[in-house]
């Protein structure tokens, strides 16, 4: 009978975990991905949250189209490459 007993209660709490672990699940999930936004924010020294704010704040208008091009700069040309070595192709 103590047997039999144990294993009830073994299952008992087995059961109980399974179902307090299912509900306290995405509180968990919640906080750990908090914790790792603040770690990644902190080590980039920003807040990730507050750019997504900021870029719904400064949408534009429907149908206004802007166009952004990175800043020109001037190419230098590198004359030093090397030489230039004329073939000829060999036919078998």
């Amino acid at each position: 009978m103590e047997f039999l007993k144990t294993v009830l209660i073994i299952l008992l709490v087995y059961f109980a975990l399974k179902f307090l672990i299912k509900l306290a699940w995405p509180y968990i999930v919640n906080y750990m991905t908090k914790k790792a936004g603040e770690k990644l924010a902190k080590s980039f020294g920003q807040n990730p949250f507050e750019n997504m704010q900021n870029q719904k704040a400064a949408q534009k208008k429907e149908g206004e189209v802007t166009i952004e091009r990175p800043a020109a700069t001037a190419r230098k040309s590198n004359n030093n490459v090397g030489e230039y070595v004329d073939f000829e192709e060999v036919k078998d």
